[in-house]
């Protein structure tokens, strides 16, 4: 495609569809891989090289893990099958130290004479399928496979010498192409594109100031390299260029809030009645010297006349509900209305509670017994009764209310407010930007706007996925707490696992709560044991859970706990005789949630067996012990959430992660990780070395494949600077990209409703 001077697409080579440059069959293939049109194709970049003369490393192998291997045949030699009719040929190739075998079926030798022959003792080549095992050895069944060097020509001989001499690129592919196939195709189509056919997003003046080539020369560098200078430099290039049209559409972003009016909700004058001053010296505690540091930034943009736009992140525990309630109670003594979203009804609940009794007769204004100058609280939630519903819709819209608490149904058409001053997104990763606009719009000028989030993000993430917001941040703890210590239990381990609920039960008899945590309801869920049948049944919840299984070696893994089961297990455990259990999970009825909630903060059940619903927001000082079954199957910020439940009071806390990951496997070096630190922003940090940048920002969040393709948040933090600011500076020039056509079809292409997940769901 090219690009018109208005800044649209307009068919040319880009555009061409793949049947047309390839040919049906081909195109098919490609298809099967999301390819289309050439612009697919070449945007379609090796995930990386093989240098000629080092073969790949057969060990690190992992079973069912589809691969493309560069290695040395050992041997091949074709037998007969005695169980049934038919030949097999047995291949074994190697790296010089591992080994993998090749096996292909036929129903007589003769099928299998073009392979013996490609596959001779010595030769190299490029070998691809999934990997399986068959008597202990891994092996690749039916592979498809390029050998180097075969005597069918002079010229065809040269030409794969040549290649093989080369940097092997070797891509993203599947079992309808592999990868040499992908790179024929796309020297096919590379070959006859010019300059003109391929636009370029990076303007002139800043790819000559960073001594960046063109995108055709970057595309040529990373699908033909000479050397490995070659892809190296293609990559930088086009990295830099995927944080760049990334960062100018945020830098829009901002720019076009900065634009809207908003009306200034100024701190009142000392002296002056006010709820934020009288809640300050009703504090039972000191606010931290992070807390007043972010509640003045935060009182300053809320006295501007321009949205604020703004994130607050913070340790799990660091006293953000404290720090937004301020701000709320700013808002509300300037005459504004605050709306907080939260995305659980259990959350909700637990908001509108703790901010009662935070606020006390403050948050009773009107009532008897309520302050002079006090509000109310409302909860506005879909599960309601008609007059309880009936009357939250009044209160919000008279004004009665100064502070909204509510989920999804807060975006309904029939709320209104009367002045909306601020909105306050809690756990912004489970809300779209959609969401987040539609509430602040709902007053006659934008509300200011602030996103909370409890799960620490390392700079160069915020930088990315909220690179429309300012950032705060909390890093300290207040005072009193003691901490959580971490143990890793193996689930195997009899002695330890009835010594786990020996520990619940001593925190009990010593007057506290225990939390215990299944990933998934129901036990009859058809859950064989098959990690696409588990992830299917984890799916089917209404709770938030990453599910990180391990790459499938093929077995069966024992059927994930479901919280059903559980309660009936610990109500009959010997170390939990006569413990009253309760249960919590999000099919329960509303009331039923209710009833839940308040039994264990009272005590009266001081074990709960619960799904992933209290893994944020929920707060019950006494309780001091979380235990985790099927940690494995959670992500390092999940589990940490889970774990910052507890030890919230004066008593420390206890989490026990059970699980049968086996140690040296991924799974076990997250839950290693856990027990290593309590420290937030570094677990986040060591998350997104374990795990791909898309299951951060793509489809683990979004159900999309991520927007990030060679981008890498932690190891490219510099480019992204750099690209912040080089963005910022031709969106402050150009505001609408009016003379950049390339970089605004870029924006439009790439980043198009459908594909903004770090807009939509960061």
């Amino acid at each position: 495609m090219t690009v018109d001077a208005a800044g649209t697409w307009i068919e040319g080579p880009l555009g061409q569809p793949l049947r047309k440059a390839l040919g049906t069959r081909t195109a098919n293939a490609l298809a099967k891989l999301g390819l289309e049109t050439v612009g697919d194709l070449v945007d379609h970049v090796p995930r990386r090289y093989d240098e000629p003369g080092r073969l790949t490393d057969l060990r690190s192998l992992q079973v069912g893990e589809h691969v493309t291997v560069l290695a040395r045949v050992r041997s091949a030699s074709m037998t007969r099958m005695r169980s049934r009719a038919g030949a097999m040929l047995h291949a074994v190739v190697t790296d010089g130290a591992g080994e993998l075998d090749l096996t292909f079926f036929a129903k007589g030798q003769g099928g299998l004479r073009h392979h013996e022959h490609q596959l001779a003792a010595g030769r190299t080549g490029l070998f691809t399928g999934t990997v399986s095992v068959y008597r202990g050895r891994r092996q690749l069944t039916h592979p498809q496979y390029q050998v180097f060097g075969l005597d069918t020509g002079v010229d065809e001989a040269e030409a794969a010498l040549e290649d093989a001499s080369r940097p092997i690129p070797i891509y993203p592919a599947g079992a309808s192409v592999p990868s040499w196939q992908i790179h024929k195709a796309v020297q096919t189509v590379l070959g006859p594109l010019r300059e003109d056919d391929v636009p370029d997003p990076l303007p002139l003046a800043l790819r000559e100031r960073r001594h960046l080539s063109t995108r055709l020369e970057a595309l040529r560098d990373v699908h033909l390299p000479a050397a490995d200078e070659d892809w190296r430099r293609g990559r930088r290039r086009l990295r830099f260029e995927e944080a760049f049209v990334l960062q100018t559409a945020l830098a829009q972003r901002r720019a076009a809030v900065a634009r809207e009016p908003a009306t200034a909700r100024p701190l009142r004058a000392t002296g002056t009645p006010s709820l934020l001053a009288d809640f300050d010296a009703a504090l039972p505690f000191e606010l931290t010297d992070g807390q007043r540091a972010v509640g003045e930034q935060l009182a300053r943009d809320l006295a501007a006349d321009r949205p604020m736009q703004r994130l607050l992140q913070g340790e799990v525990g660091s006293g953000k509900t404290v720090v937004a309630l301020r701000a709320m109670l700013q808002v509300v003594d300037a005459g504004g209305q605050a709306a907080l979203l939260a995305p659980t009804e259990v959350l909700a609940a637990q908001h509108a509670r703790s901010l009662r009794t935070l606020l006390g007769p403050l948050a009773e204004g009107g009532l008897l017994g309520g302050a002079e100058h006090g509000t109310q609280v409302a909860l506005l939630t879909g599960s309601l009764g008609a007059a309880a519903r009936k009357q939250a819709l009044l209160d919000a819209a008279s004004g009665a209310a100064g502070i909204v608490v509510g989920t999804h149904a807060l975006l309904g058409e029939h709320v209104q407010f009367a002045d909306l001053g601020l909105v306050v997104v809690d756990e912004q990763h489970r809300f779209g930007v959609e969401q987040r606009d539609a509430l602040r719009a709902k007053g006659d000028r934008q509300a200011h706007v602030l996103v909370m989030t409890a799960t620490p993000i390392p700079r160069t993430v915020a930088m990315t996925v909220f690179g429309d917001l300012e950032t705060s941040t909390l890093t300290e703890v207040p005072a009193g707490r003691s901490g959580v210590v971490t143990h890793a239990v193996p689930a195997s381990n009899p002695k330890w696992v009835a010594r786990t609920w020996q520990r619940v039960r001593e925190e009990v008899d010593a007057g506290h709560r225990a939390y215990v945590v299944a990933p998934r309801i129901h036990p009859d869920d058809a859950t064989p044991g098959g990690r696409a049948d588990q992830a299917a049944a984890l799916a089917e919840t209404d709770d938030v859970l990453e599910f990180l299984a391990e790459p499938d070696d093929g077995g069966e893994r024992a059927p994930l706990r479901a919280v059903l089961e559980v309660v009936d297990e610990l109500r009959a455990t010997p170390a939990l005789v006569g413990v009253p259990v309760g249960m919590l999970h999000g099919q329960l009825p509303p009331a039923d949630k209710e009833r839940a909630m308040a039994d264990f903060a009272s005590g009266r059940t001081p074990v709960l067996v619960s799904t992933t619903v209290v893994e944020v927001g929920v707060d019950v000082a006494e309780a001091t012990v979380m235990v985790v079954l099927d940690a494995d199957r959670f992500g390092i910020s999940q589990l940490h959430q889970l774990r910052g439940r507890v030890g919230r009071g004066s008593a420390p806390g206890l989490c026990l992660l059970v699980s049968d990951a086996e140690p040296g496997t991924p799974a076990r070096e997250r839950l290693d990780a856990l027990a290593s630190t309590p420290d937030g922003f570094e677990l986040a940090r060591r998350d997104l070395e374990l795990r791909r940048e898309g299951d951060v920002l793509g489809a683990a969040q979004s159900g999309r494949a991520s927007s990030l393709r060679l981008l890498r948040v932690l190891t490219d933090a510099e480019l992204i600077a750099d690209a912040r600011t080089e963005a910022t500076a031709v969106v402050e020039q150009d505001p609408d990209l009016l003379t950049y056509p390339a970089l605004a079809a870029a924006i439009a292409e790439r980043l198009d409703p459908e594909r903004e997940e770090f807009l939509e769901r960061a």
